[in-house]
This record gives structure tokens, sequence and C-alpha cells, in this order.
């Protein structure tokens, strides 16, 4: 694998970092206060064309390879894991699944305006009892004619109440992952509601929401793929959001690193810097070589994925370690930061709040180790 980057990806870097520095670090403390990021951001990043990265561009997407899809999310991520959060929903999960599973009028109907930003998109797979055991969901979706009739509800739904779009999950037929589809609801169909959930830990300003379906009617041209086949698809979605995911990570380490880096050297006790201490050292040395290795790990799932090779338990690698890594850089930097980083005038601070929900979604840390566990030996720990 060469790891230099082309001239066209060292440019997508740039343009990256340029973006986050003027259009989010100047209003991430405020965001996060009043737990709301500016809507007008999504437009934003349409224009820029973060939000069709590796989508056609027959479809309004601006093409590219998945690595530089992965150094967009690691600035994302440096900025505010709750923008990469965005993004990571409305394109990585939903837009890439209607692009690989889509109808040809599901693509021209929905991606346009998705890669735009002039629409939204969110993810109902989780439910409030099924997280981790996502084919055990609940959520149904029954026949009626030519349409499907889904009652059921979705909980902490990323973009939940922002969204225009609601890829969603149901069950269709009997127990089992094989009884699921996916349908594409429009969420301002007649029965579909939306709640906010307030007072998050983290991703503060980021929409989170629970969704309630009554009776929500669509026709059979909202399903997206062949009945039965929702699961697969959820899975497929989530291999490559995991990527999304470390990527975010990487970039929240390196956020935490650099901000960690440049407080040390202004920071003086006992008459010198701290970064002259040598257990500081020890913390940006240790901070540094694990965002490196997470890094290099992301950049190995993204090659594998630009070769057409399998890839999902490489992604759950990188899962793992980026979001682990993510919270004890973010924890080693407010020891950095010492008292200081108690506080949210600094950045340190919210990155570990930040961190600390990418151990839990989009599979945990210990469903990652049950599926790398799985590939190594063959043997099914969730049965």
């Amino acid at each position: 694998m060469d790891l230099e980057l082309t001239d066209e990806q060292a440019a997508l870097r740039e343009l990256a970092r340029d973006f986050i520095d003027t259009e989010v670090v100047p209003n991430v403390r405020e965001w996060d206060r009043v737990e709301q990021v500016d809507r007008a951001i999504v437009g934003k990043l349409g224009n820029v064309g973060f939000l069709g990265m590796t989508i056609p561009e027959e479809y309004g997407g601006s093409g590219g390879d998945h690595l530089s899809y992965c150094l967009m999310m690691e600035e994302l991520g440096r900025g505010d894991s709750a923008i990469r959060g965005i993004v990571s929903v409305s394109l990585g999960l939903v837009g890439k699944t209607i692009a690989g599973y889509g109808t040809e009028e599901q693509k021209q109907g929905w991606l346009p305006g998705l890669c735009s930003g002039d629409s939204l998109a969110c993810f109902g797979l989780t439910e409030p009892d099924t997280g981790s055991d996502a084919a055990s969901l609940a959520t149904k979706a029954v026949r009626d004619g030519d349409d499907w009739v889904i009652t059921g509800s979705k909980m902490f739904i990323t973009n939940g109440t922002w969204a225009d779009l609601s890829l969603i999950f149901a069950r269709t037929g009997g127990l089992g992952p094989k009884g699921i589809t996916a349908f594409v609801v429009p969420t301002n169909a007649e029965g579909f509601e939306h709640r906010e959930i307030k007072g998050k830990l983290g991703l503060r300003g980021q929409s989170t929401g629970e969704l309630i379906l009554n009776d929500v009617r669509v026709g059979d041209d909202a399903r997206l793929g062949e009945e039965g086949q929702g699961f697969k698809l959820a899975m497929s979605a989530l291999d490559k959001g995991r990527m999304s995911v470390a990527s975010g990570c990487v970039g929240l380490a390196r956020g935490a690193l650099e901000a960690s880096v440049k407080y040390a050297t202004e920071r003086t006790q006992f008459g010198k810097p701290i970064a002259g201490f040598q257990l500081v050292q020890q913390m940006l040395a240790d901070m540094a070589v694990s965002t490196d290795a997470a890094r290099l790990l992301v950049w190995r799932v993204a090659d594998l994925v630009d070769r057409g090779k399998p890839f999902s338990t490489e992604a759950s690698m990188a899962k793992l370690f980026a979001s682990e890594n993510a919270v004890e850089a973010a924890n080693l930097a407010i020891q950095v930061f010492g008292g200081y980083g108690y506080l949210d005038e600094y950045p340190v601070a919210k990155f570990l709040r930040d961190a600390r929900v990418m151990t839990l979604y989009e599979g945990t840390s210990q469903v990652q180790k049950l599926l790398i566990g799985r590939a190594l030996t063959g043997v099914n720990a969730f049965v």
C-alpha cells in the first residue's frame, strides 16, 4: 500500500482543514453550550462537496475515493464530532446505501438533494429495546394492497429531528434477520413524528431524536432492496459507517494532541514550559503513537473498500482501536491541561465528552471484539 497521498487527496485534506478552521472551530463552544449547531452548516457542507463524496457525479455527488472520504472525516472529527456525525449518517449510512441498493428512480429522487445539503437523512435502525441486537427489532411493516403500513419507534437517531428522509428498517416477515426489510420514508409522511433528545453527555450540538411511526403508509417504491434484505443492507452500511466513525476518532484524538502540544509549550511551571517535563512528554508521545496507529488502521479499510476487497473485520478493528484511543487521548489531554482542561473555555473537555459515545454507537467496543473473534475462530458468539 502506497501511504503517500496524491496531489488531489492532499488538496482535499487542505480544503477540509480550511473549511473546519473557518466555519466550525470558531463556533464549537457556543454550539455545544446551546446544544445545537447552526443549521446553515448543512448547506455549507453541501456546497463544498462534503455531503456527496464517493457518490457518482451523475447523482449530484462529488465522487472521490474512500481514502479521500476518510481524510475529510478526520478533519471534521478534529473540528467537531457533532458535524462529523451529520455527514457520517446522511452520506455514509443513508446516501451510500441508496447509491448501492436503490433503484434508478430512488437514486435520482433522493441523492441530488442529500449531496447538495438541500435534504438531510437519518438511519432508523436502533429501537428503545433493541440496540446491539438489531436482528430483534420490533418495528413492523405490513402489506396493504400495493402499500406498506409501518408502525414502531426508533431511538437515539442522529439527524432525527432535522432529517427530510429516513431509512427505516422494519419487520416484514418472521423473527430474525431474514424478516427485515428497508424502506426510504419521507419524514413529512402522515403519522411520522419525532422528539428531540436533550441532556446528552457529548455531541450536544448534533440533532438526536426518537422517531415514532404511527401507521405510516408508503408505496412499494419506497422499499430499498429486496424484501427480507434489510438486515444485510443495515450491516453493510454499518461496516462503512465504522470506517467513518474511526476516521472521526482519529481526528478527535489528533485535535486533543495538537491542543495539548500547544498548551504544553505555552504553560510555564517551575520556571519552564511544562513540555520540558518528561512525564508530560510521555503523555504526548503516547497520544501521538496511538493516533498514528489508528489512522493506519483506517487507511487500510479505505484501501480495501476502494479495491473491492472484504473489509468488515478490518473495519471493526479500526473502529475498536480508534474509538478507545479517542477516549484515552482526550483523557490525557485533560491531564496535560490540568484544572483548565476541566473548563469548556478550552477544547479538551468537549473532546472527552464527545469521544465517550464513540465506543457505544455503530457497534459497541464489546460487539467489535465479538465480530473480530468470530472472524478469527469461525464461531458465532451472538447465538
